[in-house]
């Protein structure tokens, strides 16, 4: 199969045709009708994930048919719509058997521990766990947007933040996971401040719903500027970029017993941030990260897509082919362009 390959991190990836994989007992192999390209993706082949393993194909958000189907497998069939989230479940371990697949203490993450989706077929193990079953309705490039950064969001303020009506929420970073979160919000009831230093992301926020936005880079204090927004500071903040300045304003924007929702990545040099730890005692903060989301959970978002409260296509960006993805990787650190980026062509 057609597949893009690198060898060694940091180095220029390229097409190759590779072995066609098959299903483990447990598994599937799904035919990949679309794939996004994500920042985690970036953060893979610049070698900020141990569990990549050279030679490495990477793609995590998927959607595509059942193609092999494992001998063990009995809820999925030969050309089953469906896509996965990106991190799956064993099933057996404590966290699984809590419903917290999300956490899996031997999670499989295609892209990751194993050979992703940008190719033209991906295996997934432990299917009956682990696949979402599509509607006919769905296009397949939605689908694929939806896998991590939408659904992470989605878990982020429905689950973690547990966003109600009327509270006020600020989004540092409008990026995918930002404008997904942003749109989530919004169809919460929330009124969102969308925090960016583009002022075309910033738009772009505003239609998906934020009621006011900040230019961080053209404001000196972030943190005032909320306050000053929200009367007093957000009920429920989220760096949706991950960074130490976003990290460290999304805490600090809350006013007492808020809820700060860490979702972007904090890896390498990023990974241990700077903590206004004296207000998180002070004004009893809540501080949680959002990893994914479990399958059994994607039923509430699809309901809420199916009846228009939330519309992820407005989401999806650039559609490109798979020969395109070696330079859009590279390039996934400039934080050009807006929207998800997907692959469509094979």
């Amino acid at each position: 199969m057609k597949a893009v390959l690198y060898e060694d991190f940091r180095q220029p990836p390229r097409i190759e045709n590779v072995a066609d994989p098959s299903p483990t007992a447990e598994g599937v192999v799904i035919k990949v009708e679309a794939s996004g390209l994500c920042r985690s993706d970036w953060h893979g082949w610049m070698g900020h994930d141990p569990d990549i393993r050279l030679p490495h194909v990477p793609g995590h958000e998927l959607a595509g048919t059942v193609q092999a189907v494992g001998r063990q497998v009995t809820r999925w069939r030969r050309g089953d719509r469906v896509t996965v989230p990106f991190v799956a479940g064993c099933g057996h371990c404590f966290e699984c058997q809590s419903g917290n697949h999300q956490v899996c203490e031997h999670q499989f993450q295609p892209g990751f521990t194993a050979w992703g989706s940008f190719a033209e077929y991906v295996a997934i193990d432990r299917a009956d766990i682990n696949l979402v079953r599509l509607p006919e309705e769905l296009d397949f490039a939605v689908a694929a947007s939806l896998g991590c950064r939408f659904v992470t969001s989605f878990r982020a303020i429905v689950d973690q933040g547990r966003v109600l009506p009327g509270e006020w929420v600020a989004i540092h970073g409008c990026g995918g996971v930002g404008l997904s979160a942003i749109m989530i919000a919004s169809a919460m009831g929330a009124n969102v401040v969308a925090i960016d230093i583009a002022e075309d992301k910033l738009d772009f926020a505003r239609e998906m719903g934020a009621v006011a936005v900040i230019n961080a880079a053209k404001t000196s204090g972030v943190v005032e500027a909320v306050s000053e927004i929200t009367k007093g500071g957000a009920h429920v903040s989220i760096d949706a970029l991950g960074h130490p300045v976003t990290c460290f304003n999304s805490i600090a924007n809350l006013r007492r017993r808020g809820r700060h929702i860490q979702v972007g990545l904090m890896l390498d040099d990023h990974a241990r941030p700077q903590i206004p730890m004296d207000k998180v005692i002070a004004w009893e903060l809540e501080i949680r990260g959002s990893h994914g989301m479990q399958a059994f959970r994607y039923q509430a978002m699809m309901e809420m897509i199916e009846t228009g409260k939330l519309s992820p296509q407005k989401l999806v960006g650039r559609k490109i082919s798979l020969d395109e993805v070696p330079e859009s990787l590279m390039k996934m650190d400039d934080f050009e362009g807006k929207g998800i980026t997907v692959v469509t062509r094979f």
